[in-house]
């Protein structure tokens, strides 16, 4: 329980810190067009598009495809188990119910904010991808930067909520790759 007054208060003092850069990133979704581009850039980002490139892995990269969509598949579970729990202990409200001034620009699919978990998977595929098919994170490059940008644009996330999804993201994808490549090396070399 003093874990949580804690982050609480972190939060509080953070919010505080943040409004004024979250409130001005928001204003851009005033624009009909910047707000129907990370509209659909946010709904893609709750799963369809990921689904669809694992899906479609197997094809694009035939030689470490199947294995890659696995592991995606499977480290995409690790970070949803990963971001619920910590949103579930540390509690941070959303930007648009902390001040009423920031437009809510889509229903989030769930309460709280911290960490943002669309950068977290997005920024986790993209580190293995980086990894294993570096030509293919090249091309989604700019879709996980939207994906990112999406969350701050449409008051669902503070900055530090993204920039932390980034963070253990792109551990997560880092760290999975290498224990699988290490793996192939051991049992290539044995």
């Amino acid at each position: 329980m003093a874990s949580a007054s804690k982050a609480s208060r972190f939060f509080n003092l953070a919010d505080q810190r943040e409004y004024a850069f979250c409130q001005a990133i928001n204003r851009v979704a005033r624009f009909p067009g910047v707000l129907g581009y990370f509209q659909l850039v946010s709904r893609l980002g709750d799963g369809g598009f990921w689904y669809a490139l694992i899906l479609a892995i197997p094809l694009l990269v035939p030689d470490q495809g199947p294995a890659l969509a696995l592991l995606m598949t499977l480290t995409g579970l690790a970070c949803t188990l990963t971001y619920k729990v910590l949103k579930r202990r540390l509690v941070r409200e959303r930007p648009f119910i902390s001040f009423p001034s920031i437009n809510c620009g889509t229903p989030p699919l769930d309460r709280y904010s911290f960490p943002s978990g669309h950068t977290l998977h997005a920024v986790c595929f993209q580190a293995m991808l980086l990894n294993a098919a570096p030509a293919l994170a090249l091309a989604i490059l700019p879709f996980t930067i939207s994906v990112a940008a999406s969350r701050v644009v449409l008051g669902l996330h503070y900055p530090t909520d993204v920039a932390a999804g980034a963070v253990i993201g792109g551990l997560m994808g880092y760290a999975s790759t290498q224990y699988v490549l290490f793996e192939m090396r051991v049992l290539l070399s044995a």
